[in-house]
């Protein structure tokens, strides 16, 4: 059970960024939109507090668990590039991203959000499909 407290906890503290950005700023916690904003110079501090926050995210996890957290990547560079190409075209394409529509679309009962997530997900399990084809 121990390996699932780091989750749990990450879980409940983007829920509660969320809701905190909704009610402060009335704005959706969408990270594409903020991210986007923030390079088009409209974005209000808001939006760089949150980002920022995001960051730090690893100095934080190193402050309470001592270790900084283990990230393995497998992928070429230039897939990882590509991919990530293809994630912000997407979500510009569904006016949102996954943190937008997943977390605070579904949580408003979006109609929009639920066919966004739906898509997403059936391509997620679609790609891990595919992938054991190629490896």
């Amino acid at each position: 059970m121990n390996e699932y407290w780091s989750a749990l906890a990450g879980g409940l503290l983007i829920g509660l960024s969320a809701a905190m950005l909704m009610v402060a700023n009335g704005r959706v916690a969408g990270i594409s939109g903020i991210v986007g904003r923030l390079l088009q110079g409209v974005q209000a501090a808001t939006g760089f507090v949150f980002v920022v926050g995001l960051i730090s995210g690893p100095v934080i996890y190193r402050l309470f668990a001592g270790t900084w957290p283990t990230v393995t990547v497998t992928s070429s560079w230039p897939l990882l590039v590509i991919a990530g190409l293809l994630v912000g075209f997407g979500s510009r394409m569904g006016s949102g991203c996954t943190s937008g529509h997943g977390v605070v679309g579904l949580a408003r009962l979006s109609r929009r959000s639920v066919a966004a997530v739906a898509t997403f997900m059936i391509a997620a399990v679609v790609t891990v499909y595919l992938q054991g084809f190629f490896q």
